[in-house]
């Protein structure tokens, strides 16, 4: 398994900062960019190539924070991640609400297309901007656990900067992993729910 980290030589951890992770890949790539090639031999240029491809699927990895910590956990644990599906614990009151007022939003949105009467109109216009309201409640709901996650991510970098070496024994059990496999699935969820608040605000607008 290609190792994403040390490809654009960033420590293996958790979160790394965005700006600076841009820059080195602008300038790697830039090394190897196959228009500095054409004049090359034909060796010469699938190499820059290979290495440029190379560097942009590390860019695209390493860049999105999902993709970041799927490749880290399969990094630590040789394999990918088992039941990514099943909802984390401490989210399931949140994914139960979301759900529940997904529903009641369509149902809303069915009954509000029936209406014809100008004064029921007024009505469901009101009931529509409390609607908007719950659902807007909801979505920072969601923009506070991100923010919780975000923060713990950014610490539990410490743990990988003490943990033992690559190779040694007893790196695995010296790191979070259990938690981080929380977490990436955690935020696996969080997109999907911010994805469906966002098209039922948009939906409601309308």
């Amino acid at each position: 398994m290609t190792d994403h980290f040390l490809l654009l030589r960033q420590p293996r951890q958790p979160w790394l900062e965005l700006d600076p992770l841009k820059e080195l890949f602008l300038r790697l790539s830039a090394e190897v960019h196959p228009d500095h090639c054409h004049a090359a031999s034909e060796a010469i240029k699938d190499s820059a190539n290979e290495r440029f491809a190379e560097l942009n699927a590390a860019y695209g990895c390493l860049r999105d924070l999902k993709s970041r910590l799927l490749h880290l956990l399969e990094l630590e644990l040789g394999a990918s991640p088992k039941d990514i599906q099943r909802i984390p614990p401490g989210t399931m009151d949140l994914a139960m609400e979301i759900g529940q007022t997904c529903r009641e939003v369509d149902d809303f949105m069915v009954a509000r297309a029936k209406v014809s009467s100008p004064m029921l109109k007024v009505q469901v216009f009101q009931r529509g901007m409390e609607w908007t309201d719950k659902v807007t409640a909801l979505q920072q709901k969601v923009n506070a656990k991100l923010d919780e996650l975000m923060a713990e991510l950014q610490t539990m970098n410490r743990v990988w900067e003490s943990a033992p070496a690559l190779g040694t024994p007893g790196r695995a059990a010296a790191l979070s992993l259990d938690r981080l496999e929380l977490i990436y699935r955690a935020l696996s969820y969080i997109g999907r729910w911010t994805q469906q608040l966002q098209e039922r605000l948009v939906q409601l607008a309308i």
